[in-house]
């Protein structure tokens, strides 16, 4: 379902725009409908509340917890069912986040990452989106959502932004506690500056080098990371928010000296933060997680250089689950959900 074709069918039922955001906003905020000031039996349309149990029903059942994988940061992986029986993961994150994805499978093709390694299976509708968020409160309190899990946001555009839109209204996450992340798509920065909500901005940089990036992120669209960074920083400039740009470290590629002085020469003086990764170790790809001290040493060279620079651990690693490789183990038990996404 998408947001959309829910407000349809609640205004079919008499649902007036009042009534609409309190069944919508209960449903995010996980909230039964005979809590706040207005009673149901008061407020609500009859049609519309003889069919909340069977709204209900389908609004929860968007998304299924099928497994929890914790670990000992306090983050925990979820294996998360859909009704057509794909599967996509979340991520509950430290400090009330979570982590969603937007598409089962990835067109990207990262060369470091699993879940690009089954292509594009389908888009993620906005319903599906924001169903991931209302399950994970179901778990803890979020009040930052990530769109950093499965998939590439900017591909499945429409669906994204219908999905921050809510959130950001009828949700209660500040918009800023929104964060879109991508590899760079020419669309993402003609449309997120015209949204009614504009979520912070996280962008795939990787490497300086325009080569080793095409190499690296085969089917992403060809910025050179120098236009990448220009484009962020309007968006930044903009909207009073850093760009998060992102930086998974690969041991003897993208940790050398040369890519320092690179970060140094884009990043300096721009408004951003650099997140940089060590690699999410996966056991049949070449790459390698370089040592946690490599890391903190580099992260330490950076911010004494004048670049704000945070060094993150990957959720999950402890758990072997690290983004796309609990939906690889499901897969694997269940070839048959393998079905490459056409137009």
């Amino acid at each position: 379902m998408q947001i959309e074709s829910i407000r349809q069918r609640l205004r079919a039922l008499g649902a007036m725009p009042l009534h609409e955001q309190r069944v919508l906003r209960d449903w995010l905020q996980g909230r039964p409908h005979d809590q706040g000031r207005r009673r149901p039996n008061d407020f609500l349309p009859k049609r519309l509340r003889e069919a909340l149990p069977q709204i209900d029903a389908e609004l929860h059942g968007l998304a299924r917890l099928l497994s929890s994988h914790p670990t000992e940061d306090g983050s925990a992986r979820l294996l998360v069912g859909l009704n057509d029986g794909q599967t996509v993961e979340s991520v509950l994150l430290p400090r009330d986040g979570v982590c969603v994805s937007s598409q089962v499978g990835c067109a990207v093709g990262c060369q470091f990452c699993m879940t690009g390694r089954s292509g594009l299976i389908r888009h993620v509708t906005s319903g599906e989106i924001v169903a991931q968020v209302a399950l994970a409160r179901t778990q803890r309190v979020v009040k930052k959502v990530v769109f950093m899990g499965m998939g590439e946001p900017a591909h499945n555009l429409g669906n994204v932004l219908e999905a921050i839109e809510l959130l950001g209204t009828e949700g209660n996450i500040g918009h800023k506690n929104l964060v879109f992340s991508t590899v760079g798509d020419p669309r993402v920065f003609e449309r997120l500056p015209h949204g009614v909500v504009k979520p912070a901005l996280a962008l795939s940089l990787h490497t300086t080098k325009p080569a080793l990036r095409e190499t690296l992120l085969p089917r992403a669209p060809r910025m050179a990371p120098a236009e990448l960074v220009a484009l962020g920083e309007q968006y930044a400039r903009l909207t009073h928010y850093p760009v998060q740009y992102q930086w998974t470290l690969l041991e003897g590629i993208n940790d050398g000296e040369d890519e320092m002085d690179g970060i140094v020469e884009l990043l300096k003086g721009k408004y951003a933060v650099l997140n940089m990764i060590p690699y999410n170790t996966i056991p049949d790809l070449q790459f390698k997680r370089p040592s946690w001290d490599r890391a903190r040493a580099i992260a330490r060279s950076l911010h004494q250089r004048g670049i704000l620079t945070k060094l993150r651990d990957s959720a999950g690693q402890e758990v072997d689950g690290g983004c796309g490789q609990l939906r690889a183990r499901a897969v694997a038990a269940d070839p048959r959900k393998i079905r490459i996404y056409s137009r």
